[in-house]
């Protein structure tokens, strides 16, 4: 016999832990099912591109961490490439390299916090999660013997990175390196064909290819659909043809398929950070710039890096002064967000919080 429903709708967030942040979400239930969904945002707004429009170039670096803040590294490099653009400048190789090595570890601890939630979203009562916990610390670690900072990091500047590494940075490296070889097995062990992770993400929350494109989603969201598409390969920038990598694709697009590309993504990051150490040379890690930058008025550019959760872009313009006359950021997240009502349209409300995990949205990017 069928129960008639009255259709409910029910605010998740912008409070729960599992929106990721301040963000809430508007669903309409008929029984267990989702019949109706509404993202809304802008709870953390903090005008980051209006504040960038009033600090100079260097002092913009900051601002950058607090995006993505599980990805400051990357962050800084898709600002630095569009100074550097804007200025017409390219940082010494040394400089390239060491932008690439960090953005790669940067890359991994992102994707370790991606996995490590997204299985605590599906119940697992924090064992995955204090195992990829205990990988990102170490990377940390070396980015504290980078600059002194482990989250906010401010390591890149236009013109190449802050300082080279100190004597004892590369055995730590590669005492790590060691290390995680063993760790991530663990963990790919544990979760790859965990049985429980299986049945609740294989064929839940399907993303089509084409919908991928036409939402212009990106980044290990569109990958997971099986479009080839990665910015590193298609337009390489800072040391990046300089190494060899493979992209993982997936073939359905469904929960299991976004986190699977993430995990063969830290694989990849390994062979890039592998391949860095052993190609840089010594020599200069940052340009002789002014200690106040300025673009000729009415230059533009559009400076973009394949980040951890996508395709991250800054665009500037100058008006010949000493900071950009108008700063637009291009944020993954919150493009990836507009999915949203495909992916969760038709699943329960379970599915909603794991599918929301798959697409690792930070709200600091969103929000900006």
């Amino acid at each position: 016999m069928t129960i008639r429903t009255e259709p409910m709708t029910v605010n998740v967030g912008p409070q729960h832990p599992s929106t990721h942040g301040v963000f809430r979400v508007r669903i309409t239930f008929d029984g267990e099912d989702i019949v109706e969904v509404e993202p809304v945002l802008g709870y953390l707004h903090r005008g980051t591109e209006k504040l960038a429009e009033e600090r100079n170039y260097v002092q913009v670096v900051t601002l950058t961490d607090r995006l993505d803040y599980t990805s400051s590294m990357i962050n800084n490099q898709a600002y630095c490439l569009a100074v550097e653009q804007l200025l017409g400048i390219e940082a010494p190789p040394r400089g390239k390299y060491l932008r690439t090595l960090t953005a790669e570890l940067q890359r991994i601890a992102s994707h370790l916090i991606a996995v490590g939630f997204f299985v605590q979203e599906l119940g697992a009562f924090g064992t995955p999660l204090m195992y990829t916990f205990r990988s990102r610390e170490r990377i940390l670690d070396l980015f504290e013997m980078l600059c002194g900072a482990r989250i906010t990091v401010s390591y890149m500047r236009p013109g190449g990175v802050f300082s080279d590494t100190p004597p004892d940075f590369w055995p730590a490296l590669d005492q790590f390196l060691a290390d995680f070889e063993g760790e991530l097995e663990e963990i790919e062990n544990l979760l790859l064909s965990n049985e429980i992770l299986m049945v609740r993400t294989r064929g839940v929350s399907p993303l089509p290819r084409d919908v991928a494109i036409n939402c212009s989603v990106s980044g290990p969201v569109l990958r997971a659909s099986g479009v080839n598409w990665d910015w590193r390969k298609i337009a390489p920038y800072d040391a990046y043809d300089q190494v060899d990598f493979d992209v993982p694709l997936g073939s359905n697009g469904d929960n299991y398929d976004r986190f699977w590309v993430r995990m063969q993504e830290v694989r990849q990051s390994l062979r890039i950070v592998r391949q860095c150490i052993a190609q840089i040379e010594p020599g200069p890690v940052r340009l002789e710039l002014p200690m106040v930058l300025r673009a000729e008025p009415g230059a533009e550019a559009y400076g973009r890096v394949e980040a951890s959760k996508g395709e991250l872009g800054f665009y500037l313009v100058s008006d010949g002064g000493v900071s950009p006359y108008r700063c637009k950021i291009r944020s993954p997240s919150l493009i990836n967000l507009t999915i949203t009502e495909h992916l969760l349209l038709g699943w329960k409300l379970a599915d909603m919080i794991v599918s929301l995990g798959s697409v690792d949205i930070n709200m600091g990017e969103v929000d900006r």
